[in-house]
């Protein structure tokens, strides 16, 4: 065996590119994706994940750790170790269920409105960089087949 390493596949090249599996390809690109977010949101002084957690609580309201995690797509364990980081930021702020002692809900501070503010400008860069890499007329009917793979494939009473 000798020391040489074989020329490793850029993004775009060989399997990694239209010849690649279609799964892989979607992780590729969704980590892509994560990357670009992470390096973006890095001078609000936020994480993809806790800018996601924040984001989701604005939207929905006063959610609890395993709705979060079920609309984050993330372990429960996951999203306690976010939100117990965004708690300690003060963005985030836990009280008990009214209806269900054990559950804790979470809801945005005025430091995690402030911060989603300041992060917001950021991702949405990222979302104009990623829109811009596809034809307009296309983005609708990816959007959609985004959608249906999600609830296609993540749907657990499908067969396989």
């Amino acid at each position: 065996m000798s020391g040489k390493t074989a020329k490793l596949p850029r993004a775009g090249e060989g399997k990694r590119g239209v010849d690649g599996h279609l799964a892989y390809l979607l992780r590729q690109a969704h980590a892509a994706v994560r990357q670009a977010l992470e390096k973006a949101l890095a001078p609000a002084g936020i994480t993809h994940p806790q800018f996601v957690a924040l984001t989701l609580v604005r939207a929905y309201g006063s959610l609890s750790g395993a709705e979060l995690a079920r609309l984050a797509v993330i372990t429960p364990q996951t999203a306690n170790t976010i939100t117990s980081n965004l708690v300690r930021m003060g963005a985030l702020a836990r009280s008990p269920d009214p209806s269900h002692g054990k559950v804790l809900r979470l809801a945005l501070t005025e430091t995690g409105r402030s911060l989603l503010a300041l992060a917001r400008p950021h991702a949405e860069a990222v979302e104009r960089d990623l829109a811009a890499t596809l034809p307009a007329e296309l983005e609708g009917p990816i959007r959609q087949w985004l959608v249906r793979v999600a609830t296609d494939l993540g749907d657990p009473s499908r067969e396989r």
